[in-house]
């Protein structure tokens, strides 16, 4: 009888000690993703919501489960792996942390059984709860960061393309887009997947011109798709509603019509004729100045622009400018990125200056 009621102590004091550690885990794991939610996106809803699961997980942590602790007994507090000792990026540490808290819901889900059915029901909820946060997480920094974002380099395979926007990116670069029209799939699938990483690397969101299949295999942040491409409603039904989706347009109806439909997004140009896009007539300064008055979303001039002309396009009304030749073909494009942001920059204050000043 002592040997089985030790047994069962034994297992009970093993079950709580697995629900300590993992009631510690989740709460941790929820606070970094807090913080980011409060500080870094200035999202009171999200951050609540992690706070709201984080006060559920304190309310089961009882005092009869903290007593079994043993720390010092515990032979997992020297583990480690090098992947836990770094952090390269925000995204790299919220998906890391992410992870670590729906993993200890499980834990918690499958040993909470073994000591009160409730506790295996809540965080059953809780972790589909999680998951949703994921979710919306990702999709609010993504648009968040195009929000922030006024330079964007739409890829052309040059001599050495890969190592350019690198270079770009090491210059402040947050936005790319990966565009070759003449590649075979295989080719295209390797260099969006490998362009993609890149992007994530430095913080950048990464765009996949024209094709959905390919943005959805490499997990790319969105799409760009042109007037003769999928609808954005097809686009967005496939994509879901926390990625990026773009449409480029060249006059006024193609403007209001992308912007109704759900864009994230819209190009405005060309602004100047391009060998980009050679059959496709410039639409001018005229239609920057009216995307400046009708625009309702983030908008971007493109078609031709450089630093020798980009001036007359900030004076047009531009904040937010794309760019091809300008930075792929330049000799040192890390500088000239460079350039193009301290520009876009000093107009987007001014902006911002005489808005406040326009106020009553």
């Amino acid at each position: 009888m002592d040997d089985q009621h030790s047994g069962i102590m034994g297992q009970k004091s093993a079950i709580c000690r697995i629900l300590d550690a993992n009631l510690d885990r989740a709460r941790e794991g929820l606070r970094i993703i807090e913080e980011w939610c409060r500080f870094g996106l200035n999202s009171a809803q999200m951050a609540g919501e992690c706070k709201e699961m984080r006060q559920e997980l304190a309310r089961w942590h009882s005092s009869e489960i903290r007593i079994f602790r043993d720390t010092s007994g515990d032979p997992g507090t020297g583990l480690t792996h090098p992947q836990e000792e770094r952090r390269s990026s925000i995204q790299q540490l919220l998906q890391a942390n992410l992870c670590r808290v729906q993993e200890a819901l499980r834990v918690l889900e499958e040993y909470g059984k073994l000591y009160d059915a409730q506790m295996g029901i809540a965080f059953k909820q809780m972790r589909y709860r999680v998951y949703s946060l994921e979710s919306n997480l990702l999709g609010y920094q993504r648009h968040q960061l195009l929000e922030r974002s006024h330079l964007y380099l739409i890829t052309s395979l040059s001599e050495q393309w890969f190592a350019k926007v690198e270079a770009a990116l090491q210059g402040g670069l947050t936005l790319v887009q990966y565009r070759e029209k003449q590649a075979d799939d295989g080719d295209r699938l390797a260099d969006a997947q490998k362009l993609c990483q890149l992007c994530h690397h430095y913080g950048a969101l990464f765009i996949m011109n024209d094709r959905v299949d390919l943005a959805l295999a490499v997990e790319a942040d969105g799409v760009h798709i042109g007037q003769q491409d999928v609808p954005i409603s097809l686009a967005r039904q496939l994509l879901g509603s926390q990625r990026i989706i773009g449409c480029s347009t060249t006059n006024p109806d193609e403007l209001h019509r992308a912007i109704a439909e759900g864009a994230d997004y819209i190009g405005v140009g060309p602004v100047y004729e391009t060998p980009t896009k050679p059959s496709k007539p410039a639409a001018g300064l005229d239609y920057v100045k009216y995307a400046k008055e009708h625009a309702t979303i983030p908008w971007f001039a493109i078609g031709g622009i450089d630093p020798n002309n980009l001036n007359y396009v900030l004076d047009a009304g531009a904040q937010r400018v794309a760019v091809v030749r300008g930075i792929m073909e330049a000799e040192q494009p890390t500088l000239v990125t460079q350039y193009f942001l301290s520009q876009l920059k000093r107009e987007h204050t001014l902006r911002s200056l005489e808005a406040g000043v326009s106020k009553p």
